[in-house]
Parts: C-alpha cells; sequence; structure tokens
C-alpha cells in the first residue's frame, strides 16, 4: 500500500469557493430571509453606569407590529451567561464571579449591556418600538481607565467586590526570579500597552430561532462550535439537550469570539418557544463594537535580568488585564494562560508573572485570535529588541546566544511548558536573508537622503495550540460511492472541507470533490469540541486521518471477500479497490452495494487526545519607512519564514498566515478603540476604527523550515494564529529601530499610527526624550 504524501507540492484549490464565489453560500441571514421570521432588536445601554428603570412596557408591547417585549422580568428564572474557565487566584480560596445576566435587571454596566429584547413583524418595527420605550436612568460614576480603576475611591464596577481587582493570578517561582536580579550585571525593563481592538469578522453574529414539529426549537447561528453553544444555552434556560437542535452553516469569520455564549440565542430560543414561530436577530456593525468581546487591552512592564555576557538569567512580568464590566467566558484564562507563553523561544533559567484582572465599566474583553499567546510574544519580543539597544548587541545575536538549542528538545520552560522540537536559529537566519537584512544600512542610507527614516525589525515566536479535548470523527462510505465526514469542529473560513477531504482522500484513494464534509449540525453528532486554538488540523485532522487509516482497512477487507483475493493484495485506487496487478476491481459505489457491506463494514471513527499541545514557532521581519513631516508609516517588505512541522494542505496554511499577519498590522498601526472618561466608545464604527487595507499591506514573502512534531501523529504543528502571532513585535521593532535611528526614540506602544508617531518626533524634537 502506498502511504499518502503531504506537502507543498500539492496546491489544491479550496472545494469551498466556488459556491461563496457564486453567492450560493449559505448564511445565517440567509436562513432568516428563507424562513420569513420576526425580527428582534436589542435594547442597550447608552450609559457605561447607571441605574435604569423601564417605564412603559405595556404600551411598547401594544404598538403596531410587536409582538414581544422581553426583560429581567421575563427571563430572571433563567441562568447567567457562563464564564467557562476559571484561573488560580492568589490569596483567595477561588476566583470571584460576579453575576451577568441574560438581561441587566436594574444596573448596566457598560455602553451596549442589554436590557430589552425586541420582537416585531420587521426589523424597523422593532426598533420604533426600542425608541418608544421609556427609561428612567440614574448615571452613576463610571472607571473607564483600567489603571485608574485601581487607585482608591475609584467608582466600583461591583460594589459587593470592595474594590476593580477581578483576581490576582501568578505563573511561575517568584525565588529563583529574585535571587537571579539580584545577581544580575544588567536589568531591562519595559512598560508596553497592548492595545484594545474589535474583532470585526466579515460576518457580524446572528441568530434564527425556529420551533420544530416536535416542540423542540432549532438555533441556527454562525459559531465556531455548535455543541458548545447547546450545552451553555440549553444550562442557561433550565432545558435539557432534548428541547434544542444548534446548527452552524457557513460562517463568515470568528476569530475566538464566535465560541461564546451571548444573550441574544437563549433570548431567541425563549421568544421563538413563547411566539411559536421564527425569530431572528442579526447584529449590525454599530452593535458589532458594542455587543460583542473585545481583544487584548493588557498593560504590561517587564523586567530582563543578564549576566555579564548578555545570556538571559531570570524574566519578571507584572500585567494588568482589562476583563471589562463582566468576565465574559475565557476573559481569565487568556492573560494567564498567555503568560505561560512569556519566555518565549528562550532559555530563560528563571521566570515569574503576576496577572491582575481589572474590572471597568467597558466592553468585556475575552479571546481574539491566539488568545494570550500573541500577547506574551509581544512582551518577549518588544523586551529582547530593548535589551540588545541597551547592551549594543544585535537583535540577532542577542537571540542567538538565548536560544533554546535544538539539542535541549524536549525543553520544558521555567512556565511549565514542554516544546518537543524547534530550530529557532534555522528559521532567524533565514528570514533575515530572506530579508536582505544585510542590505538594509544602504538602504536606510538612501532613505535619509530623502529625508525620511528606514527601520527594519524582526521577532521570533512559539506559541502553544492545537491541544485540548479529543474531537472524534466519524467516516462512512455512502451507496453512492462518496464518503461522508463527520466531525464537530466548525470552519469559519479555514477551508476545513478541503484540509479533511484532502486528509480522507489521501488515505482512501478517491478524488477529494467525492468527500463530503458535514460539520455545524448537534443532530449529527452527540458530542464536538469546536474550532479554537488552531486545533482543527493538528486534533480533528488528526482524527480524519485515523478514521480513514481504519475505513480503507476495512474496504480492502470488504473487496477481497468480494473478490476471493488475500487483503494483502488489495489496493485502493481511484476510488474502488483492485487486485493488484489485475484488472479485477470493485468502485466504492460496488462496494457498498455488497449485501455483507454491513454499517460496521463501510464506516469508521477515531479521535485524537493530544498528549502536549504543538508548538509552531518561526521569524517575521519587515522593513518600514517613516515620513517624519507627518508621521506616516509605511510597510516596505514583509517576511515570514515558519516551522509548522509538516503541511496538510499548502494554500490553507498560506492564507492562514496571511491572514494573520494583516490582522497583526492592523494592531500594531491602525487599530485604536477608545473610551473616554465617562465610558463612552468613541471608536464604534467604521468612520472612527480603521482596519487595515490592501495599500497598508506590502507583498508577503512566506516560506517554511519544519522540523515534525513529535508529539502529534501528522507532524503538524498547528497554524491558524501564529500570522497574528509574530506580526505585532516585527512591526514595531522596525517602527522603534527607526524611530532609534533619526531621533533616539527608544519605544513607542502600539498603535503606531501617523498622529502617535509625529507627537513623539515632535516631543523628541523639543528635547522631552521617548
Amino acid at each position: 500500500m502506498n502511504s499518502p504524501k503531504f506537502g507543498r507540492a500539492q496546491p489544491f484549490t479550496r472545494l469551498e469557493d466556488p459556491a461563496l464565489l457564486t453567492g450560493a453560500g449559505n448564511f445565517v441571514s440567509d436562513a432568516a430571509a428563507t424562513a420569513g421570521a420576526a425580527a428582534a432588536f436589542v435594547v442597550r445601554s447608552p450609559y457605561a453606569h447607571a441605574g435604569f428603570v423601564l417605564t412603559n412596557l405595556d404600551a411598547v408591547q401594544a404598538l403596531p407590529g410587536v409582538r414581544l417585549v422581553l426583560t429581567h422580568a421575563d427571563v430572571e428564572d433563567a441562568g447567567e451567561l457562563p464564564v467557562g474557565s476559571a484561573v488560580p487566584v492568589v490569596g483567595e480560596a477561588r476566583m470571584w464571579r460576579p453575576h451577568r445576566p441574560i438581561l441587566a435587571r436594574h444596573t448596566a454596566r457598560h455602553v451596549g449591556d442589554p436590557l430589552a429584547f425586541i420582537v416585531a413583524d420587521t426589523l424597523d418595527a422593532a426598533r420604533d418600538a426600542a425608541e418608544a420605550l421609556e427609561i428612567d436612568w440614574e448615571p452613576h460614576a463610571v472607571s473607564a481607565d483600567m489603571e485608574a480603576a485601581l487607585e482608591d475611591g475609584a467608582p466600583l464596577v461591583w460594589p459587593q467586590r470592595g474594590h476593580n481587582r477581578a483576581f490576582t493570578s501568578e505563573v511561575g517561582d517568584a525565588g529563583p526570579v529574585d535571587t537571579a536580579f539580584a545577581r544580575a550585571a544588567r536589568v531591562v525593563r519595559l512598560r508596553l500597552v497592548n492595545n484594545r481592538v474589535v474583532t470585526n469578522y466579515l460576518e457580524t453574529r446572528g441568530v434564527l430561532a425556529e420551533v420544530e414539529e416536535s416542540g423542540r426549537v432549532r438555533l441556527t447561528l454562525g459559531s465556531q462550535g455548535s455543541h458548545r453553544l447547546r450545552d451553555a444555552v440549553v444550562k442557561m434556560l433550565g432545558w435539557t439537550r432534548e428541547d434544542l437542535r444548534v446548527v452552524t452553516p457557513d460562517v463568515g469569520g470568528g476569530f475566538g469570539t464566535k465560541m461564546f455564549p451571548f444573550a441574544e440565542y437563549p433570548l431567541a430560543a425563549l421568544a421563538a418557544r413563547r411566539l411559536g414561530g421564527p425569530v431572528a436577530w442579526i447584529c449590525d456593525r454599530n452593535e458589532h463594537f458594542q455587543a460583542d468581546s473585545h481583544g487584548r487591552d493588557n498593560i504590561t512592564t517587564a523586567e530582563l535580568a543578564l549576566d555579564a555576557d548578555a545570556r538571559f538569567l531570570a524574566l519578571r512580568v507584572e500585567t494588568l488585564a482589562n476583563m471589562g464590566a463582566y468576565l465574559s467566558y475565557y476573559g481569565p484564562f487568556v492573560p494567564v494562560g498567555g503568560a505561560r507563553m512569556l519566555p518565549g523561544v528562550y532559555d530563560i533559567p528563571a521566570f515569574h508573572a503576576r496577572i491582575h484582572g481589572v474590572f471597568t465599566h467597558t466592553v468585556p474583553v475575552d479571546a481574539y485570535r491566539g488568545a494570550g499567546r500573541p500577547e506574551a510574544a509581544y512582551v518577549i519580543e518588544r523586551l529582547v529588541d530593548a535589551a540588545a539597544r541597551e547592551t549594543g548587541i544585535a537583535p540577532e545575536e542577542l537571540r542567538r546566544r538565548n536560544f533554546v538549542p535544538p539539542a535541549a528538545m524536549p525543553y520544558r520552560t521555567a512556565s511549565g511548558r514542554l516544546y518537543d522540537s524547534g530550530e529557532f536559529d534555522g528559521h532567524m537566519t533565514r528570514a533575515l536573508e530572506a530579508a536582505d537584512h544585510a542590505g538594509f544600512p544602504a538602504r536606510a542610507a538612501a532613505a535619509r537622503g530623502q529625508g525620511r527614516l528606514r527601520g527594519f525589525g524582526f521577532a521570533s515566536y512559539i506559541e502553544a495550540c492545537g491541544g485540548g479535548a479529543p474531537e472524534p470523527a466519524f467516516l462512512k462510505l455512502e451507496r453512492s460511492g462518496r464518503v461522508r465526514i463527520r466531525i464537530g469542529s466548525q470552519a469559519s473560513g479555514q477551508g476545513h472541507k478541503t484540509a479533511y477531504a484532502h486528509l480522507a482522500a489521501a488515505h482512501l484513494r478517491l478524488p477529494m470533490d467525492e468527500v463530503d464534509v458535514f460539520q455545524g449540525d448537534t443532530d449529527d453528532l452527540e458530542e464536538g469540541h469546536g474550532t479554537g486554538g488552531s486545533r482543527s488540523i493538528p486534533v480533528g485532522g488528526a482524527a480524519v486521518a485515523g478514521a480513514a487509516r481504519r475505513l480503507a482497512e476495512k474496504l480492502r477487507d470488504l473487496a477481497a471477500e468480494a473478490l476471493e483475493a488475500d487483503p494483502g493484495d488489495m489496493e485502493l485506487v481511484d476510488g474502488g479497490a483492485e487486485v493488484a496487478g489485475t484488472d479485477r476491481r470493485l468502485s466504492f459505489a460496488d462496494l457498498a452495494a455488497l449485501p455483507q457491506a454491513s454499517e460496521e463494514r463501510i464506516s469508521a471513527q477515531d479521535a485524537f487526545s493530544p498528549p502536549e499541545a504543538t508548538y509552531p514557532n518561526g521569524t517575521h521581519a519587515c522593513e518600514v519607512e517613516i515620513d517624519p513631516d507627518t508621521g506616516e508609516v509605511r510597510l516596505e517588505t514583509y517576511v515570514v519564514v515558519d516551522d509548522f512541522g509538516a503541511v496538510v494542505t499548502p494554500a490553507l496554511l498560506e492564507g492562514q498566515v496571511q491572514g494573520g499577519v494583516v490582522q497583526g498590522i492592523g494592531q500594531a498601526l491602525l487599530e485604536r478603540t477608545v473610551f473616554d472618561a465617562e465610558g463612552q466608545l468613541l471608536t464604534a464604527s467604521f468612520m472612527d476604527y480603521a482596519l487595515p487595507r490592501a495599500l497598508d499591506v506590502p507583498p508577503l514573502h512566506f516560506e517554511m523550515r519544519n522540523v515534525p512534531c513529535t508529539t502529534n501523529p501528522l507532524g503538524v504543528k498547528g497554524a491558524g494564529e501564529a500570522g497574528a502571532i509574530g506580526s505585532c513585535p516585527a512591526v514595531m521593532n522596525a517602527v522603534v529601530d527607526a524611530l532609534w535611528r533619526g531621533y533616539g526614540i527608544a519605544h513607542l506602544d502600539m498603535p503606531a499610527t501617523p498622529a502617535a508617531v509625529f507627537a513623539a518626533i515632535a516631543q523628541a524634537q523639543a528635547g522631552g526624550g521617548s
């Protein structure tokens, strides 16, 4: 039997694209239009902190076209929006969790907090009803700034808590760190802001709730895993699994945010059951800024201790992590789990991080592409560049002195992570070569001659992903001769249909377009763990490959029995089984039609349980040019050299890297989320919040230098978040390099907007330093 081959020699076209490019995709809004659903609108708080009373509900309910108005009184028996992760806390028995009702009861705690759910014949009628709703407001004092929220006397988000510190958690061991700092020849310190970002996927969230003939409610919604949301919604409503079916059709982007349960899902389910008909809520873009979880928003102070030879002795980190007004699903886990990756690709013997979650009267913060790992990479890579400037050692040389060497693998970091493989100097050296680092001085001199600043920056990252719970996969040969895959992961644009079809086709030896992939329906599978943390191919793909191997063996045995041949002589070729070296052959359709082709003999399943996360790593290198008269930063070149272990579908992988890089460029240079002192979100539309456009992105050079993962049966390392992890520090290191060369400016926080860069230059010229 020939073994399947994976690699860059197989540039498959995405199987998903024909439908999407011809307008035949099926999204939540398409399903809502087809169902003829009533329209729902959520009344949200215009205040960041205020008491309120809804006073004319009966009159609103009686307005023309209005079918239902739900407030807290209608859902107070329902549970709360869940927090999916607790973290170890310092000084308390357990993590303190505030109650987060589906609809606010009498106090709103951030702009956008949901107060009422109105269902009407049309969206215009629902909006008119929302306008007619009379609300008596009692505004309260606001804590919108994270650092100010921790000061004595700051307005409290949760008075019963007594302060605005949501939790304090620690990673690592402070004792050895203190000892190392005491004997260090040099300590480098840096304070960094990791700016808040808004997810802004192409398709906003939405949900269609329908009542089936049996009385069961069916929710159609864009998600990253139907099963998780089904379980969360039935728990909130006190229903059983048999009361709810969740279906996810095509999804236009998720980036982490569509993993979580939001209030609109149980509200739509309740409304549909009460009305006995379909109800749809579709989020508009402005609402998205206020209703969906934001990402990042950390302030970190990091210190690196070095010996006389500039070798790293210890890393000490203190982080303030904005939680917003509530603890959202993964909110506490993101900064605490991400902190375990703070040592990065370096051999740092001692490490300690202290993370403080902070309540503020702002939109809650949760996992966003990378979920803590981009924040960690940003800290260590900016800090290492700062150490290079202070020591006068070239950034690449300082890194080489301190990389974890390949011979040390598997390597246990001081934060407890276990790296299985990696050649960090190898991809850094190749990235610098591909970016023509050697030719940079000449380009910088030419730019100076034109009155511009040129900077070169790079970052070597590592992340942890592709772990977690096992994801079962089920394969079956259909009577048509096609193969059906059922799996509980969920695509949101990544191309799972193509990747899983490729894996199955490689083992079963049939064309990829004869493999059907089914995801997203809780009726198809009893359990599923969804998509997040770059786990679909490392975990789900490994399960698909395992099930395909088992199915291939069964089909060879079945064909051998039918053709009266030895199973060892059977080969699967071109969608059929044949006796090697003969013309005796049965197509897959023939096999499925055999009397002895029982369900057991034409189906197989597998589930891969990861023993450890995978650790993709790589180097991003880029060059920027700055116009000092305007502060404009222009990216000139961008190079990525990654280690993803092994490659299943090269085109999909490269697309994931490109998308992540562009998101990182957006955060580094453009995306700025602004709340004023009263907690008003001033950047709540694309008029005020800048996303990267084509002109902001240079041609991206991408290549790989792979070292197979030793803990994954496919040898792969997750790739979905990697582009967003290496990009921010690489871009900002290049910006600071340019500013340092031109004006001695040693630090700038993201985003490096023209206004921010211009102000830094003006301050330096005025003698204010950096």
